[in-house]
């Protein structure tokens, strides 16, 4: 008798506080109410990465918009670069033009001061090119039958060249007129690159600010979520804890009796069952982590996945992944498949707010599910965490987590 009471002692220890029916039905309601604070501390929380995700597509339009702009004023420079070439042209052109006039004149002039010196009655150019007198007319007559050919071909020559520096001068004067449209064109770029460059930093400096204002919240939610978590936990925790406690000591008293303790199902008692899945896992900590590894049975080797966990070499290794981990730790209560998606589905759900030890607890992205753990307690998990590391236990992260967990035994 010394030695049943003495281990019966030893082993169980004194029975914690066991809250009434009352207490946990309003521990109760306010365990939902805070599950529907979450709930929207999680959409808050979606709406924060949804709305950071708009902000960097903002960013990166205005960036490509500065990068059309600056496109466009360096083709408008180049084209009033080219403009302003052509009208320089045009204008030395229309230079020669007018100095090929004064050299035509010079030639004229000299061959009507000689026809004069010989006593020719032509006194100027003017009096063939003037008016159509009598007097000049018979002016004209005479310098046409005292002008030799090679003396027409200058006074023609000169009068082409009178054509030409015309012509070169309105040439000068369009060169000169695209320039200036050019220059305006190119003016107008530069405002506009000026102001897609501003903007970009505008957006830039707003994405800024309010990425600090959606983190502060977004982590102030976390907690927030972490808070409500513990306090709903209260009554609900110290009644689970008082069962425990009844099913360990009367576990142990059987024991002590020479048998094993079974309910009428012929199964271990549920907290008995979270125990023996909880050790499993624990069990697996320190051991690498590995794509597709693990099944029922424990470490399995890894499989390709031909990105990242190729590059970390999980084919090679022997380890588990997250899903293969859960297989691994329910074997033996439940039947898992290797898929955390088809996992989040193989049980109750529960909102997350009361969550208890022995839960699933699972993360994802609309909707899709990416990454399974088990939870322990008081804020902490077992988990395969990703390519490269080893399984670990760590606080449960909230960012992404699903807002139910999924409760096999219980």
């Amino acid at each position: 008798m010394m030695v049943g009471t003495c281990g019966t002692s030893a082993a169980v220890p004194p029975p914690p506080s066991n809250p009434s029916d009352a207490q946990l039905n309003a521990g109760r309601a306010a365990a939902d109410t805070k599950a529907g604070e979450v709930g929207r501390l999680a959409n808050r929380l979606a709406e924060a990465e949804a709305r950071l995700s708009d902000l960097d597509s903002e960013v990166e339009l205005k960036q490509e918009q500065a990068n059309k702009a600056m496109v466009d004023l360096q083709a408008a420079q180049d084209a009033a670069a080219q403009a302003e070439d052509a009208a320089a042209a045009a204008r030395r052109e229309a230079d020669a033009a007018t100095g090929r006039v004064e050299l035509a004149r010079h030639d004229l002039d000299r061959f009507i001061a000689a026809s004069y010196q010989q006593g020719s009655q032509v006194g100027s150019v003017s009096a063939y090119l003037g008016s159509p007198s009598p007097r000049d007319l018979l002016a004209r007559q005479q310098l046409l039958t005292s002008i030799t050919s090679g003396q027409l071909t200058a006074l023609h020559r000169m009068q082409q060249a009178q054509v030409d520096k015309a012509n070169a001068d309105a040439a000068a004067r369009a060169a000169l007129q695209t320039a200036q449209q050019k220059r305006s064109a190119a003016a107008r770029a530069q405002r506009d690159a000026d102001a897609a460059r501003a903007a970009a930093e505008q957006a830039r400096t707003d994405q800024a600010a309010r990425t600090a204002v959606l983190t502060a919240d977004k982590d102030r939610a976390e907690q927030q979520l972490f808070t409500a978590q513990q306090q709903v936990a209260g009554l609900s925790g110290q009644r689970q804890r008082y069962e425990d406690w009844l099913a360990r000591k009367q576990l142990e008293d059987d024991t002590a009796a020479g048998h094993v303790a079974l309910t009428s199902g012929g199964s271990r008692p549920a907290s008995s069952a979270i125990e023996r899945v909880i050790a499993r896992a624990m069990s697996q900590v320190g051991v690498p982590y590995a794509w597709g590894g693990g099944n029922a049975g424990g470490p399995t080797l890894g499989i390709r996945d031909g990105g990242v966990a190729d590059t970390f070499g999980d084919y090679r290794k022997v380890g588990f992944d997250c899903s293969g981990l859960m297989m691994y730790a329910f074997a033996g209560v439940a039947s898992l498949p290797h898929y955390s998606g088809y996992q989040y589905t193989a049980g109750r759900h529960v909102p997350l707010a009361q969550m208890s030890r022995g839960d699933m607890l699972f993360w994802g992205q609309q909707g899709d599910i990416y990454h399974v753990a088990l939870y322990l307690g008081d804020g902490m998990m077992v988990e395969a965490p990703e390519s490269g590391l080893s399984v670990r236990v760590t606080p449960v992260r909230y960012g992404d987590i699903m807002p139910n967990a999924t409760r096999l035994l219980g």
